[in-house]
């Protein structure tokens, strides 16, 4: 594939109070081209839409005490808090099913399964530490309506496009969302080394240029 530049933005933090769109013109505007695809870490987009909600406001349950000792430590529902937050979006009996069928996939061979079954939220939200702070504090749900999103960023930045993207470290590149013309399988693979820094670096905005060349 070919070698695209990657500009990250540094911003300030982020917050509720903020729009995205909003950040990225006042943080990136001068680096944004015609030709450029704008992409924004999914977590930030959250953020900005009010999706984080400190560990207190939860009421965690039963069913959250039990389910959460099935996952592994370091996953993101894998204490109480970040399961019920799961429990309380895609509700209880969807989450039990989930496991459940998971469970009996593991058995003959097959992974993922709980995570395909139990909704979007299973595959997005972001525990405590999970990224920048002081929403290191804070369980972060995935983004809402994030080609809506991915659109409105594209116009209002006059670029080619714009990405809604959940990377990570590990080599985990997924893109939730994804303005008209953009290949979100393309982005993915373009952001594999994870070029977002959503903590100390504050660089949740990256942009890749040239993507369409004229």
């Amino acid at each position: 594939m070919r070698k695209y530049t990657i500009v990250p933005v540094p911003t300030r933090i982020l917050t509720h109070h903020d729009d995205i769109c909003d950040a990225i013109l006042e943080f990136g505007a001068s680096n944004i081209g015609n030709g450029d695809v704008v992409c924004v870490a999914e977590s930030v987009v959250a953020i900005t839409q009010g999706m984080a909600m400190r560990c207190e406001e939860f009421n965690p349950g039963f069913l959250a005490k039990v389910l959460c000792r099935l996952f592994p430590s370091k996953g993101s529902i894998s204490n109480w808090y970040s399961m019920q937050a799961l429990i309380d979006a895609e509700g209880g009996p969807r989450v039990l099913f989930a496991v459940i069928c998971g469970f009996i996939a593991k058995c003959a061979g097959k992974s993922g399964t709980f995570y395909r079954m139990a909704g979007k939220q299973a595959r997005l939200i972001d525990d405590v530490t999970g990224t920048m702070p002081p929403y290191d504090k804070h369980i972060v749900y995935g983004p809402e309506n994030p080609d809506l999103v991915a659109e409105k960023i594209m116009e209002t930045c006059g670029c080619y496009g714009a990405a809604v993207a959940d990377v990570n470290d590990l080599k985990r590149s997924a893109v939730l969302g994804v303005s008209k013309g953009v290949d979100p399988d393309k982005i993915a693979e373009i952001l594999i080394d994870n070029p977002f820094g959503n903590g100390s670096e504050k660089t949740p905005i990256c942009i890749i240029k040239d993507y369409c060349e004229n």
